[in-house]
């Protein structure tokens, strides 16, 4: 049977290796053994924001070969290939969010109008994991992974502000919320991950 070959891309190694490397401790600290080959499929796949390792396996059979793999765990599906995506067709708000981005997708400046603003926090809010629990300075290190102006401290009280990320009351403590974009908001991810600017 030939093999299925699944790639794992990361925008930021760092914060992917402090992720897993929490996963590891945790089971440590459980007095658990070492993961089996499949436990670690699942808690790489977990690192990068997936939910397990078939979410990711569906991820790269269903995405475009151009297109890196993105969070599955409480998003909207990828596009499949056939689905073309027309910078005519999508709404001024979400045409007006992606030209908030560089050609890598990261964020460069913080959109003065809302509506606009709230739609780019969509973007940043997929690069969380579910089902797992961030200090403040692991919040940092995705923020600023994401964007290039400096600012984490915007993003994470934005995010915080839309029910994006919860937050115990002393910041200790962060989690990503479970929320169903809208219909707009799905059309402005899969464009963003799609690359158009």
């Amino acid at each position: 049977m030939t093999r299925l070959l699944v790639p794992l891309a990361t925008p930021d190694l760092s914060a992917f290796t402090k992720t897993l490397k929490g996963f590891l401790d945790e089971r440590h600290e459980a007095g658990k053994p070492p993961p089996s080959h499949v436990e670690l499929l699942n808690l790489l796949a977990r690192a990068a924001g997936m939910r397990n390792f078939a979410t990711l396996k569906k991820a790269a059979v269903t995405a475009p070969a151009s297109a890196p793999l993105a969070a599955a765990n409480d998003e909207p599906a990828a596009a499949p290939e056939s689905d073309a995506i027309s910078l005519s067709t999508l709404s001024a708000t979400v045409r007006k969010a992606l030209l908030q981005f560089d050609a890598s997708g990261r964020l460069v400046r913080l959109p003065n109008k809302l509506s606009v603003q709230q739609m780019t926090m969509w973007a940043l809010w997929t690069q969380f994991a579910a089902h797992r629990k961030y200090t403040e300075k692991e919040v940092n290190a995705v923020a600023n992974a994401f964007h290039t102006f400096g600012d984490q401290a915007t993003l994470r009280r934005e995010l915080v502000n839309m029910k994006l990320l919860g937050r115990k009351s002393d910041c200790s403590e962060y989690w990503k919320e479970a929320q169903r974009p809208s219909d707009e908001v799905q059309s402005f991810l899969r464009a963003w991950r799609a690359g158009l600017r």
